[in-house]
């Protein structure tokens, strides 16, 4: 078997399956596409034209158009599911009422993800500041959730698919700080070993290329947000 990643260089949800994929040890083609400008034949493999998209080759077959019989997954979620339930070793719990905490936390993380997006976009310093408050109380909740376990992962000594999908939400803020010493951790000890934990782990760190920083700086200051405003004031 044999997979091409359809991917954007700064989008979450493609690092989520990018990790999935390292930590399983499959071969894998990374394909990033301009999300401002999608191709045809992208749009035809996803219909909700978002990355990342997962096309499955038969062997012997890698072409990422998906002809001849190949099969596509879309949705981040999804794709991560199916590698964990055929490749080993798994990343989700046995058993089912495990599992499905598991996945319910993979959705929070969306959640963050998305208050993430309204936190770069604020037009202005109050609602930059609302949505500081929201993910202070988010990670906090996570902090909750972590104290009901030891080790250094989620789940405790094992990697898990909630870590995958924790990892591209704690990357954005090793830039975030860089623009203002935010201090969004300082009240989350366990939140914040997690993070520290994830930033040095082989599948996270090989999940975005080596320029993802300024990428994400380039793509936060054309947003014309209050973030954008800080940034051009920040530090060199």
């Amino acid at each position: 078997m044999y997979y091409t990643l359809i991917s954007h260089p700064l989008c979450p949800y493609v690092q989520r399956a990018a990790i999935t994929l390292y930590e399983k040890g499959l071969p894998f083609e990374r394909r990033d596409i301009d999300l401002a400008n999608k191709p045809d034949w992208f749009l035809r493999l996803s219909p909700l034209g978002k990355t990342p998209a997962l096309v499955v080759h038969a062997q012997g077959n890698e072409k990422a158009d998906a002809k001849a019989g190949e099969e596509v997954l879309f949705e981040s979620a999804i794709l991560c599911d199916y590698l964990d339930e055929v490749h080993p070793p798994r990343l989700h719990p046995e058993d089912a009422l495990a599992r499905a905490r598991h996945r319910a936390w993979v959705e929070y993380a969306s959640a963050v993800l998305g208050t993430i997006w309204s936190f770069y976009t604020a037009p202005d310093a109050q609602s930059l500041g609302k949505r500081e408050a929201e993910l202070r109380a988010m990670f906090a909740t996570l902090e909750q959730e972590l104290a009901k376990r030891a080790g250094p992962w989620f789940a405790g000594e094992k990697f898990c698919l909630v870590d995958a999908a924790f990892a591209p939400v704690f990357r954005y803020f090793d830039t975030f700080e860089q623009i203002r010493p935010f201090d969004f951790f300082k009240q989350v000890s366990r939140v914040s070993a997690w993070r520290a934990a994830l930033a040095q782990r082989a599948s996270v760190r090989a999940a975005v290329a080596a320029d993802y920083p300024e990428r994400l700086c380039r793509f936060i200051a054309a947003r014309g947000s209050e973030l954008s405003r800080l940034l051009e004031t920040a530090p060199a």
